[in-house]
Order: C-alpha cells, then sequence, then structure tokens
C-alpha cells in the first residue's frame, strides 16, 4: 500500500507520509532527467492510489501545491492531467492550474468537478482567449456561464459554445446566439443542429443561413413556406437605417449615396439577403437594385434588364443567385411590380411556384437566359 493510502488510513503513517513529502519535494527541486522521471511517477502513484470518494490528506495537498508553484511547466502539465477528474484534490490547486499556461489549463478546465461557476467566471475575465474557449465547451456548463460567455461577444468563444451540445443555456441565451449568428457565419451550422433550438428559433435563424441549412432546417421542423414568408416579412418592416458616414453636406445623387452604402455593407460582410428585402419593402426599388447587382455579381443593366422583361423568370433567378429564397419571391416580385409599373410582366400566365435553384446553378440560369442584355 503507497504512503498516500496509509496516510489516511492510521496515525501512524505520519512518518511514512512526511518521508513521501520530503522525496518529492525534493525531486520537485532536481534538475535531472532522472528526478523528473521518479517525480512523475511519484504524482501518478499518490493519484491512482486515492480511491475514489476519499479525501485527500492537508500534507498531500501541501505537497501538490509546493509542486505546482516551484515545478517547471511540463511537471505542472502532468500534474494536472492526473487530478483533471479528482474530486479529492485541493480546489486551490485547481483553480491555480485554470489559470496557468493554456496546455495546463485545459485538463482541469474540460474535466474538474472542483471548478465551480464563480471559478468558470473568473477564468473569462482574467485568463486568455484560448482559456475562455475552453471554458465555452467545458460539458454541462450552467446558464449563468452560458450568458458570461455570450456577454463577452467574441466570435471564437461564442462559435464554441455553439458548438456546446451539453451546456445549460436558456431559450433567451440561444436566441441571442441566433442574433449574433447575423454577423458571426461560423455560429449558422451548429445552431442549426442544436438540441436546444425550437421551431420558433428555428424560423428566425432561417432569415440568416445559406440554402443548404435552410434546407436542414426545413426538414428537422417541417415549417411551412407560409411561415418563413411571414417571418421573412416581420423580419423587414423595421425602416432601413440611414447609410452611415456620409458627410451630409456633401451633394451626391440618390444613386451615388445608394451605391457606397451597399459598398460598405459589402465591404463588411453585410450585405444579405434579407438587407435586399427590406430595401424592396421599404418601396426603395433603385437601392434593392444596386444591392442585387452587387451581392450576386452582375451589372445594373442586368438586373433592370431582368425587371423589365415580359415574365418573371430572369428576375426568379437573379434573386435565387443572391441567396433569396423561393418562399418569399411571389411577395418581393409582386413589390417591384407596384414600384415599377406592372414590370416584369406575368408571361403567359400568373406566377407559378419554382423549384429550389442553388445561388451558383441560378446564376449560371441567369447568364444563359439573359446573357449581357442592356437595359
Amino acid at each position: 500500500m503507497t504512503a498516500a493510502v496509509r496516510l489516511q488510513a492510521s496515525p501512524d503513517s505520519d512518518a511514512d507520509a512526511l518521508t513521501s513529502a520530503s522525496n518529492l519535494l525534493q525531486l520537485a527541486r532536481g534538475k535531472t532527467a532522472d528526478d523528473r522521471r521518479r517525480l512523475l511517477q511519484g504524482i501518478a502513484d499518490l493519484c491512482n492510489a486515492t480511491p475514489p470518494g476519499a479525501e485527500a490528506s492537508p500534507l498531500l495537498g501541501e505537497i501538490f501545491m509546493i509542486i505546482a508553484r516551484q515545478a517547471e511547466q511540463d511537471i505542472r502539465k502532468v500534474l494536472s492531467e492526473s487530478l483533471a477528474s479528482t474530486a479529492w484534490a485541493p480546489p486551490a490547486l485547481i483553480t491555480m492550474l485554470a489559470l496557468d499556461a493554456i496546455e495546463i489549463a485545459r485538463p482541469v478546465i474540460a474535466a474538474s468537478p472542483l471548478l465551480k461557476d464563480q471559478d468558470l467566471l473568473r477564468v473569462l475575465v482574467e485568463a486568455t482567449l484560448e482559456h475562455q474557449i475552453e471554458v465555452a465547451r467545458r460539458p454541462r456548463i450552467s446558464s449563468a456561464v452560458a450568458d458570461a460567455i455570450i456577454d463577452r461577444g467574441d466570435p471564437a468563444i461564442l462559435t464554441a459554445l455553439a458548438g456546446n451540445r451539453t451546456a445549460q443555456i436558456s431559450e433567451a441565451a440561444l436566441g441571442r446566439l441566433i442574433a449574433q449568428s447575423q454577423r458571426i457565419a461560423a455560429l449558422r451550422a451548429p445552431l442549426t443542429r442544436h438540441p436546444r433550438l425550437n421551431e420558433a428559433l428555428a424560423t428566425e435563424l432561417f432569415l440568416y443561413v445559406g440554402q443548404a441549412l435552410q434546407e436542414a432546417i426545413r426538414e428537422r421542423f417541417q415549417i411551412s413556406e407560409a411561415r418563413l414568408a411571414a417571418a421573412v416579412d416581420a423580419a423587414v418592416r423595421p425602416p432601413l437605417a440611414e447609410p452611415i458616414g456620409i458627410d451630409d453636406a456633401l451633394v451626391i445623387d440618390h444613386e451615388e449615396m445608394e451605391r457606397r452604402l451597399v459598398e460598405k455593407l459589402d465591404a463588411a460582410g453585410q450585405l444579405r439577403p434579407g438587407f435586399l428585402i427590406r430595401a424592396i419593402r421599404e418601396k426603395r426599388l433603385s437601392l434593392f437594385q444596386v444591392g442585387l447587382a452587387t451581392l450576386c455579381g452582375f451589372s445594373l443593366d442586368q438586373v433592370r434588364a431582368a425587371i423589365e422583361r415580359r415574365d418573371p423568370e430572369a428576375l426568379f433567378l437573379l434573386c435565387a443567385a443572391a441567396g433569396i429564397d423561393r418562399a418569399v419571391f411571389s411577395a418581393v416580385v409582386q413589390e417591384i411590380r407596384a414600384l415599377s409599373g406592372g414590370w416584369p410582366g406575368h408571361g403567359d400566365g400568373q406566377d407559378q411556384p419554382r423549384p429550389a435553384l442553388s445561388p451558383s446553378a441560378a446564376a449560371r440560369a441567369f447568364r444563359a437566359l439573359i446573357g449581357g442584355a442592356e437595359a
């Protein structure tokens, strides 16, 4: 039986414990490879000899604290790995290791049952970005910790949290993550698969994701296209923000101002299908045209030519190339007709439901249909 077990079994083991402690401390101060090997083996033996549910002696805790303060990084890393899953280690030691270099901190942040919410919140405040990501990945973190992570708003930490399926994240907090996915694309795929995603939140997320993830949402929740169209309509009702950063004293024609706004949004990665839908709902047809041309990579003349056709086929292909969902195309084309004197026309009859197309396929079809046509 090892000294660590005898230390708890009998008061007569004090001498053995002191001898063991003295040996470990002497090895921790040693510089040779053999000292390191024997110290690592001693740490492992002490940890393995402590049965589950047992309490470590104060002397053993003191030994580990001294080692953690004095030993070099590789020794502290082994200590962290050895104590990561134990419930008997000194809490102060675990907290110390959690704030150490990330290679040392990672095992205890991931697994230690001794780290409480206040300890994890301290790591979020005091430690590096890598430490904070590990906290976000930690299994079964509480809603309080999840809320604190979302409050920080860092994309890498939020992405780690979105991928943590065991986190105790509230519906309100998940809604905040979905709102963040409008600017952080990496959040969208893990949120689409998140076990706590419900139909209402999925309908909101639908507005921010691409076609493949939209199909995944449809398959998972069986949301009707009518409801999705209503969600998009509700999302675009707030008025569009005025262009930011353009000197009002400058005399710039309306089209040039809209072009600058679209360029700024595009450069910031904020030019999305939802912006185009908002523009047309706000009866800003020229802004819709400029944004559509930029988002799908065609000229403004080609966009205008698509609108001024006898049927809406070309406009449908353009909207699909820009990522506008087919569920809302009918409403979009009706708004455009009201603003453009009835263009595009109805062709041979009333508008019919249209098949889903990927943006690349729609762009190819549009080129084949309209080519280099001018308005």
